[in-house]
């Protein structure tokens, strides 16, 4: 073997590459995108306040909310806290999260924390 590695859409020519490969990333799952601002969480949905008015704001503190525009992990578990009845879904490859969405991924909260938001 050379030890090269291969990426996406190298095979072209620089001139070239980005009319071949408009969306060389779309669809992979690289982990979230980071721009250095501070997550959002379920404390800092004032509307949801009502629903969760058990909570102590520790625990609101420790719910992320899916940033708006990011893309929801083909296979993930999520449910969106917007609903009237929240239910718990399965994401598709396509599926990102809209403004007028609160996805939380069930793999970023502990089990104790996701019933109680299935419950709430």
């Amino acid at each position: 073997m050379s030890g090269r590695i291969p990426h996406p859409g190298a095979q072209h020519p620089d001139q070239w590459r980005e009319d071949l490969n408009p969306d060389t990333g779309a669809g992979q799952n690289r982990g979230q995108h980071t721009d250095g601002t501070q997550r959002r969480t379920l404390y800092d949905e004032k509307d949801l306040h009502r629903r969760f008015a058990g909570w102590n704001d520790a625990d609101l503190k420790e719910v992320p909310l899916v940033p708006a525009g990011a893309r929801l992990q083909q296979g993930a578990t999520y449910i969106d806290l917007a609903a009237a009845q929240p239910q718990e879904f399965t994401a598709r490859g396509d599926m990102s999260a809209e403004h007028r969405h609160c996805y939380v991924a069930k793999d970023a909260v502990d089990y104790e924390r996701w019933n109680r938001l299935i419950d709430a």
